[in-house]
């Protein structure tokens, strides 16, 4: 049975914001808390860089219904003894047991904090497989014009199969972790949505995200789609962006929504690159988390106008 107040379901439909955008600037989850909802965001996404000294803040805004808590992204808040927050700071699909262990041991701590704020999805970076940074030179290829010429292709297929090769060992870690993990997910009613992430070198590709949420079917593991980075997995030719959101919509947790100019350039508001969102109106009709993750730098008034856009074009408020 879901624990959630009715009003917070309701709100859940709503375009709701990452703090990712704003945390940086402000010394209490008071100040952070009252700009959003000044903007008109009632619905927010808890981000990676959260500081411990901001959750009293953001607590009272929920209990007081300023604002809440649709999702929170791991690592959450920022562990204690670490400078800034990042979402890789420890992987699920690490080969090192002790690297991996400490991702499952922060992973839960995030989920049980999640629960406390009433936000039943945690948003993972589950990791990658080790190789260079590939995906970064095919970016640079595109960038001096040479997008699907011959050597494109060819160091395109050249990462494809060195990370076939290497990837299943990972692949087993993330399985051993997320088992680790689902006893804790049951108990506190939250779900893992393992996120899709721009690189090919990440965990998971999409056919290993169809694959898992079949294993996992049934076992608050789900996936959490990221317009932008889908954006920049087309534009780099892996994948057919429509066609795998299509596939994998059933597991679909929530969205994150970014707009990307090609080939890599992303986190902007929409519509300032070429992400064609009408195309994702039943989407995001459907899905019941919809999070805005603007660049930290972006000025207020574009991430306001961004969202009055997608309300425009996605038909407004489910």
């Amino acid at each position: 049975m879901d624990r959630r107040p009715a009003c917070l379901l309701q709100c859940l439909m709503e375009i709701g914001i990452s703090t990712r955008w704003s945390a940086f600037r402000h010394a209490s989850g008071e100040n952070l808390a009252a700009e959003l909802a000044e903007l008109g965001f009632r619905t927010v996404e808890l981000g990676y860089d959260l500081r411990a000294e901001l959750v009293p803040g953001i607590q009272a805004a929920v209990r007081q219904q300023v604002l809440r808590v649709a999702s929170v992204h791991n690592f959450c808040p920022v562990p204690p003894n670490v400078s800034r927050g990042h979402p890789e700071l420890h992987s699920l699909c690490a080969l090192d047991e002790d690297e991996r262990q400490r991702a499952v041991e922060h992973t839960i701590r995030t989920v049980r904090f999640a629960a406390e704020m009433s936000a039943a999805a945690v948003v993972v970076h589950a990791g990658r497989v080790r190789l260079p940074a590939m995906t970064e030179r095919l970016a640079a290829l595109y960038e001096r014009g040479l997008r699907f010429q011959p050597r494109y292709e060819r160091y395109k297929l050249s990462l494809l199969e060195k990370r076939e090769r290497r990837s299943g060992r990972y692949l087993d870690q993330l399985r051993r972790s997320l088992e680790q993990m689902i006893p804790v997910l049951e108990r506190e009613s939250v779900t893992l949505a393992l996120e899709n992430l721009p690189t090919w070198e990440s965990v998971p590709t999409e056919l290993e995200m169809e694959t898992i949420l079949r294993e996992f079917a049934g076992k608050r593991i789900g996936y959490w789609h990221d317009l932008g980075h889908a954006r920049v997995r087309e534009n780099l030719g892996f994948i057919s962006h429509l066609r795998w959101l299509e596939r994998l919509s059933s597991g679909v947790v929530g969205i994150h929504i970014h707009d990307v100019l090609p080939p890599i350039y992303d986190h902007l508001v929409p519509p300032r690159g070429e992400v064609p969102f009408e195309q994702f109106k039943n989407v995001a009709k459907t899905v019941s988390r919809r999070i805005m993750e603007p660049a930290p730098s972006t000025p207020a008034q574009d991430v306001v106008a961004g969202r009055q856009y997608l309300e425009k074009v996605w038909g407004g408020q489910s």
